[in-house]
């Protein structure tokens, strides 16, 4: 179950960059769950990880890896996090990525694991290391759709995003990315797992600036239950195949590339949300400060009771207002706030609207995509944030997730 069109973007090639992908068996026989992607070797890379101090092995790996060297691969499993396996789930991690860098002929620490799937039981790398040899021989510049495909858990379809800039001379920037995650979302910095990569020739530091401001609007936007997930991972990778000098104006753009597939990515995790049947936009605005549109945003947007009103297609904007209130806003004034379900206003000065019908609300209710505005009426501050409903589906997906 998904909200909108099952339609896989065009994703553009990136010159310097292929991607490969092979069954390992992880949790099911035949099934794509093994994707290597190799940069190029003037590449430089960022990433993003979770804050979720039960952090997996391979995020540990991964950052203390890309702290060593600039990667020349990825390798991304799903059907097993490795993750809360202590010192054993490290060992294993480590165990895949000198396998692929001696297939490779890299150093270890220029490989970056990620693991995706059911937390707490061992990562079956000898099966992985198995398979290692076939996602190498099938890397190949195209190879984004069958990636997409390859890093899914309980997603129901692959996400993917692809933009390009034409800069001033002639030539054309291409920013091209993947991403998994339908539960256990409240990244706090990214998503479960996204791997975004450009041609543009971009140093480190300036990347690293360029991902943290992309995830700030994007991933950093999105909740589907408030569960941030320990294996959470984010990268961005610039290939520097065109080797365009890139002024500050080209410069802005590659960066709204960037944030633009990122965002196109979160929105995409949302729509595909375990059990989901509505696709949720929350517009705060009026706030005093950026954090206070937040909180109250996601008070709205991870509140159980909402959630479920929501999926019934019932107006029972109390709740909402109920949420709006517990989101601890200092000095809150409810006098001056304002809720809209889409274009119908709902409440105002502390009350419902003398406008409203319930017909009215119950009309927004039934559409599968709805904006919930909310004016605080202090400031001049504004957020938006994505998230879902609540249905039967997420608790039977969730309930039987291991079985």
């Amino acid at each position: 179950m998904a909200v909108g069109e099952d339609v896989l973007p065009a994703l553009h090639p990136i010159a310097g960059l292929r991607l490969g992908t092979a069954s390992a068996g992880v949790k099911k026989p035949g099934r794509r769950d093994l994707v290597v992607i190799e940069l190029a070797v003037d590449a430089t890379s960022a990433g993003l990880f979770t804050r979720n101090a039960f952090c997996a092995a391979p995020v540990q790996v991964a950052r203390n890896h890309l702290a060593q060297a600039a990667p020349r691969y990825w390798v991304i499993n799903t059907g097993n996090a490795n993750a809360g396996m202590g010192a054993d789930g490290l060992i294993r991690a480590e165990s895949v990525c000198a396998a692929l860098a001696a297939q490779t002929g890299v150093a270890t620490a220029q490989v970056l694991p990620f693991s995706t799937g059911v937390i707490g039981e061992p990562l079956p790398a000898e099966r992985i290391v198995a398979a290692l040899p076939a996602a190498v021989a099938a890397l190949d510049a195209d190879g984004w759709a069958l990636a997409a495909e390859g890093i899914l858990t309980t997603d129901t379809r692959p996400k993917g995003a692809s933009r390009r800039v034409r800069l001033p001379g002639g030539a054309t920037l291409t920013v091209t990315g993947i991403a998994k995650g339908a539960g256990m979302i409240r990244p706090d910095m990214a998503t479960m797992l996204a791997f975004v990569a450009t041609d543009a020739r971009v140093g480190a530091p300036l990347l690293k600036k360029m991902l943290v401001a992309a995830a700030e609007k994007s991933f950093n936007r999105i909740t589907i239950d408030g569960d941030t997930s320990t294996n959470d991972a984010l990268m961005l990778a610039a290939t520097g195949a065109v080797a365009a000098e890139l002024d500050g104006a080209t410069l802005a753009a590659l960066g709204d590339a960037v944030t633009e597939v990122c965002t196109d990515l979160a929105q995409a995790v949302v729509r595909d949300g375990e059990g989901a049947t509505k696709f949720l936009t929350i517009a705060v605005a009026g706030g005093s400060s950026s954090a206070e549109c937040l909180a109250v945003g996601y008070a709205v947007a991870e509140s159980p009771l909402v959630k479920t009103a929501l999926f019934a297609c019932d107006p029972n904007w109390g709740r909402i207002l109920a949420a709006i209130g517990r989101a601890r806003v200092d000095a809150l004034d409810v006098e001056r706030i304002s809720v809209w379900l889409d274009e119908v206003l709902i409440a105002e000065r502390g009350a419902r609207a003398a406008s409203y019908t319930e017909a009215a609300g119950q009309d927004v209710m039934a559409r599968a995509e709805i904006t919930i505005r909310i004016e605080l009426g202090r400031g001049t501050c504004a957020e938006t944030l994505w998230t879902t409903d609540l249905s039967y589906d997420y608790v039977r997906i969730n309930a039987e997730y291991r079985t």
